[in-house]
């Protein structure tokens, strides 16, 4: 593994090293297209989940680097959202030190935000009347960055553990998720359903929480993926299954997550393995042993 590691590492640090002079030139958008975004799209195909967490940082070192040079390029921004999302899953999820994974989650949501900005400049900004204006001439077009945007912002919220302004910025990530759910209920497998069913039931009753809400959401996720994609399994059971003390759709929906062979679903190869891990650790908990 460590030899492997390695070996990764010297070609993605190769790799960067080709982007960084390319990305000094005019040629940034063909090196995005050419060799970033196919990056991107390799590394979520991974089901070596411990691989990832040891091999990617020279990967993001690279994105750091054509952001720097290209600070305003909204697809370099969303590439650096998207990785930087999943290695933050990645590295909970493989047992990172905590100050780790608070300081790429901290990247994931400068990268978030100013991705955001471009589109919704009063998302950041607690203007949330000027936010709902912004958002209702938002268009199907913008779901991607905004998605990955959110998302990536969503990861810094997750790791605060309910710190006052993390809780704000909640407020204009949900408006943001509210408005692509109308725009693209199917985007990323029903990754938006899946984000309000964990809100729905894990947000107390009298703050808009809903049990019943919550199951809609998932079960709509789980249509739209087929199954197959396994967060939805997992947060599922995490969530609302805990909360409604239903051991058997708990149990199940995990053996499901376990079981599922992640070959034949290559293009959520890495989500899914940060989901069977997840799993099973959820599993070893014996939830509701007396």
């Amino acid at each position: 593994m460590q030899s492997l590691t390695k070996d990764i590492s010297h070609v993605l640090l190769a790799l960067f090293m080709v982007a960084l002079s390319l990305a000094t030139t005019s040629c940034s958008k063909l090196v995005t297209s050419t060799l970033v975004e196919p990056t991107v799209g390799n590394l979520q195909k991974q089901t070596d989940l411990d691989l990832v967490c040891e091999g990617a940082p020279a990967y993001l070192l690279m994105i750091d680097s054509m952001i720097a040079s290209a600070p305003n390029d909204k697809a370099l921004l969303r590439i650096g959202s998207q990785a930087y999302a999943a290695y933050t899953g990645a590295l909970t999820e493989c047992g990172a030190p905590t100050g780790r994974i608070l300081a790429i989650a901290d990247k994931a949501r400068l990268y978030g935000t100013t991705l955001i900005n471009h589109l919704l400049p009063s998302a950041g900004a607690s203007r949330l009347d000027e936010l709902d204006r912004e958002l209702a001439r938002a268009k199907k077009s913008d779901v991607s960055s905004l998605f990955w945007g959110s998302l990536a912002w969503l990861t810094w919220i997750q790791q605060q553990q309910g710190a006052p302004a993390a809780m704000a910025d909640l407020v204009a990530v949900e408006k943001i998720m509210t408005r692509l759910l109308a725009l693209d209920e199917t985007f990323q497998n029903g990754a938006l359903h899946l984000f309000f069913g964990g809100l729905l039931a894990t947000r107390p009753a009298m703050i808009g929480g809903n049990l019943e809400g919550s199951r809609q959401h998932f079960e709509r996720a789980l249509t739209i993926s087929n199954s197959s994609f396994l967060l939805i399994q997992a947060t599922y059971a995490e969530t609302y299954a805990r909360l409604t003390l239903d051991k058997q759709l708990h149990d199940r929906l995990l053996k499901e997550v376990v079981d599922f062979p992640l070959q034949s679903a290559p293009e959520s190869a890495l989500s899914n393995a940060i989901a069977q891990r997840k799993a099973a650790r959820l599993l070893e908990e014996d939830y509701f042993a007396e």
